[in-house]
């Protein structure tokens, strides 16, 4: 491995706001000197970006698979949540994803779940407690105390969430928040109790009312849950605030870009470059307290060669000094990794999640009924008209109204239903077991048969996605956690993109309907869900 070399082109110094052609010396794996230089090619040299805040799990990969792919967009680090593993395998379930992490030239920086479970109105694989926290954070590759969403816990100063708050601090690390549309005096308390990031804003009112307390935005554009267009604008008026993160991206979004095309999209709205990439690669670093450096002298080689500051295309990726991506191509090489797991339930009959009328949530003759929006983890709470057989609630296809099931994967229980408007199925079924945060099985269709055969079929892979169409049945395996393959990521990705091309194919317009799904059981984000112990009124925070 050849880590000391010279490359030469124009370097951008982010935080002087200059770009000045320059030759930098590598000298094992370090930058030993940045010269200016009368003329250099005009390609541009920056620190590599940084992902302020992601799921790694959602990529459907294993870590060492995710850097593969993320290397090529320039990304050479990420803030990397790993509560979705918490929540179905505990604690050796971080300890999984920092060792496989370690396994690669990237730069994985994660943190200790704060909420394992969620609630306590759904069933987890695992929970994760404040001693468990706490030894958690005195571990040297956490970096912080991961995003606290039992807001509610902290307004009201409930001890467990305060031990482990006051656990992150004591070693100084920083904590992350989750707070959606939480504003005025009860964000100012959040904010007072530690908390000092959110990646929930999806009004700028919002995001601006937490900025004036102290906290730091970081602006979300994933697969599912996408703020940009609404808070793009905090880059120029906040640029020491804010910083740009996926939260959830699905393999086939990865294989596309990263935060490089944020950087593209905010430098379309004419946006200050250096704010920018302050954002995208430095703030992160400063915030985190981040040992990648920012590709000064002396700092770790961790830099990036771009083609323009338009399209912020990538040429070449450097971690350490080590070429990692070059010209489109991962240089990362594929690591083999055991499986872990937690999968205990049976296979489910047509029987099983009929709904009668009489036993469903219903006002003034009208039942509850959960709203998707595309783009956005939060629903609507409606009432619509149900459409009745022989006693049974069912989907109605000309109302655009389906049944949703969430079913218990850690124990045999009976599954829970409920209804669900915008999915747009005209036939057909999809499931998944990937449903934030517990991570049970989650379906929706619109028929009882294509319901079940989509939902026995994640079964049978102890973990994956499904999809059924007439006679035509896809399954996408997810061995780790029944969240991730360790297979090659652009086999995952395109067997995703086929079955997501599939699950379009029944009518959906929405431009992500399993990563749609999977928020659908994510009882923490307002205001109808259902987990596998029933509907859930986000607002009043209850089971209906």
């Amino acid at each position: 491995m050849n880590n000391t070399f010279e490359i030469k082109g124009q370097y951008i110094d982010i935080v002087g706001k200059r770009i000045f052609p320059a030759a930098i010396s590598v000298q094992e794996g370090v930058i030993s000197a940045i010269q200016e230089i009368p003329a250099a090619p005009q390609h541009f040299i920056l620190p590599g970006f940084i992902d302020s805040h992601v799921h790694i799990e959602s990529s459907m990969l294993i870590p060492s698979a995710f850097a593969r792919l993320a290397v090529i967009h320039g990304t050479i680090g990420t803030i990397s949540d790993p509560h979705e593993i918490a929540n179905v395998c505990g604690v050796e379930g971080v300890h999984y994803m920092i060792n496989n992490g370690k396994k690669v030239p990237f730069h994985f920086f994660f943190g200790a779940p704060s909420c394992v479970p969620a609630t306590t109105f759904e069933t987890a694989g695992a929970s994760i407690n404040s001693e468990e926290v706490a030894t958690l954070l005195d571990n040297k590759d956490i970096y912080y105390l991961s995003e606290m969403m039992n807001f509610p816990g902290v307004l009201f100063k409930d001890e467990e969430v305060m031990k482990k708050i006051k656990a992150a601090h004591a070693v100084g690390k920083p904590v992350d928040g989750h707070a959606p549309g939480l504003m005025g005096e009860d964000a100012q308390k959040y904010i007072e109790a530690g908390i000092s990031t959110d990646h929930e804003c999806f009004t700028i009112e919002e995001a601006v009312d937490k900025l004036s307390y102290g906290m730091k935005i970081l602006i979300r554009e994933g697969s599912a849950a996408k703020n940009f267009e609404a808070l793009y604008e905090l880059i120029d008026d906040h640029p020491n605030s804010v910083m740009l993160c996926s939260d959830d991206k699905h393999p086939d979004s990865l294989v596309l870009g990263h935060i490089n095309q944020l950087c593209a999209r905010a430098v379309a709205k004419g946006l200050n470059v250096f704010n920018i990439l302050k954002a995208a690669c430095i703030n992160p670093v400063v915030h985190y307290q981040l040992p990648t450096g920012m590709a000064r002298v002396n700092d770790p080689a961790n830099f990036i060669v771009i083609e323009d500051l338009t399209h912020f295309k990538v040429a070449q990726t450097y971690i350490n000094g080590q070429l990692v991506a070059d010209k489109g191509q991962s240089l990362i090489q594929p690591i083999d990794e055991k499986i872990i797991n937690q999968f205990d339930t049976t296979l489910i009959k047509v029987e099983d999640i009929q709904v009668d009328l009489g036993t469903y949530p219903t006002k003034e003759n009208k039942i509850a009924v959960i709203e998707a929006i595309d783009g956005q983890l939060i629903t609507n709470y409606l009432w619509e008209d149900p459409t009745i057989t022989d006693g049974k609630i069912i989907s109605d296809t000309n109302k655009d109204i389906l049944k949703i099931v969430v079913y218990n994967r850690y124990h045999p229980a009976a599954p829970k239903m409920a209804f669900i408007k915008n999915f747009g199925f005209q036939h057909g079924a999809i499931a998944s077991t990937v449903a934030h945060d517990s991570h049970n099985i989650i379906a929706v269709g619109v028929n009882d048969h294509e319901i079940i055969q989509a939902i026995n079929a994640v079964i049978q892979e102890k973990g994956g996605i499904s999809c059924v169409k007439e006679q035509e049945l896809k399954v996408l395996g997810l061995p780790v956690a029944g969240l991730m393959s360790k297979d090659d990521p652009y086999m995952v990705a395109e067997a995703y993109s086929t079955i997501d091309a599939m699950a379009k194919s029944l009518g959906s317009t929405l431009g992500s309907p399993f990563m749609t799904l999977s928020f659908m059981a994510l009882l923490v984000i307002p205001h109808l869900k259902l987990s596998d112990k029933g509907l859930f009124d986000g607002d009043r925070f209850k089971l209906c």
